[in-house]
């Protein structure tokens, strides 16, 4: 009578061991569908791979960007669009700058 006693302090770890075991062996019954999956999904899993080290090998390449060329960029880019047109100062200064005003009649 001494070991059912035993056995049943011991109910949780030897249903965790079994419980183990029957999934080693259900891993094992299902590999051989798992291995076919992932030679289906092979390409598309190396391409992925090889994406994502050519962006952290860009990121590595590529000189960071630092806040004094953002505004000189930024900068530049506002004086070509505030600017007037080549063909505009051109006319202006043939004119001699004042132009003409129209005054409604």
């Amino acid at each position: 009578m001494e070991i059912p006693v035993k056995l049943l302090e011991y109910k949780l770890q030897i249903l965790s061991f079994f419980g183990f075991v029957l999934a080693i062996l259900s891993f094992f019954y299902l590999a051989p569908n798992l291995i076919r999956i992932l030679n289906y999904f092979s390409p598309l899993l190396v391409s992925t791979a090889l994406f994502l080290v050519a962006i952290v090998v860009i990121g590595r390449i590529s000189p960071l960007v630092t806040e004094d060329s953002v505004e000189k960029t930024g900068e530049g880019l506002l004086a070509y669009v505030a600017s007037e047109p080549e063909h505009l100062q051109q006319l202006l200064a043939e004119d001699g700058g004042g132009g003409e005003t129209v005054t409604a009649h």
